[in-house]
């Protein structure tokens, strides 16, 4: 399995988290991942390891998310959107293995998929203004 399709699984499971209890999302990402077949051991155990990072780090990519998105809250943002920037910030802060440009060209093809028209030029301004501050900081 490709790293885009791993990331594609991973932005459909950070989409589920809007419509699931806590309680319920190691639950949920077993169900999802068995039922999209992913059976390849490595590509499963990122999704799955990945996921659990992206879960512990939200509320603190939530407030960076905000900080650069003026006049938008994570609430208004739209859920495929905002599933697709916490996967794109949570690279771009996090994950020293995926270059700045990686992160950002990934969920831009990830927008044009699975995002309205407007979604890849919008990720595209988010992820570039927290590039800019993880160069300055």
């Amino acid at each position: 399995m490709t790293r885009r399709e791993c990331r594609e699984h991973l932005m459909i499971l950070l989409f589920q988290l809007e419509f699931h209890a806590e309680e319920e999302l190691t639950e949920q990402m077993k169900q999802y991942l068995e039922q999209a077949e992913v059976t390849d051991e490595k590509s499963y155990a990122y999704i799955k390891d990945k996921y659990q990072k992206i879960c512990e780090k939200r509320q603190e990519i939530d407030t960076l998310l905000e900080e650069v998105s003026e006049g938008w809250t994570v609430k208004r943002i739209g859920k495929v959107e905002i599933s697709i920037l916490r996967l794109a910030i949570y690279e771009l802060k996090y994950d020293a293995d995926i270059p700045v440009g990686v992160a950002i060209n990934e969920a831009v093809e990830i927008a044009k998929k699975y995002g309205q028209d407007n979604s890849p030029s919008f990720i595209n301004g988010i992820l570039g203004k927290v590039a800019n501050m993880e160069e300055e900081g």
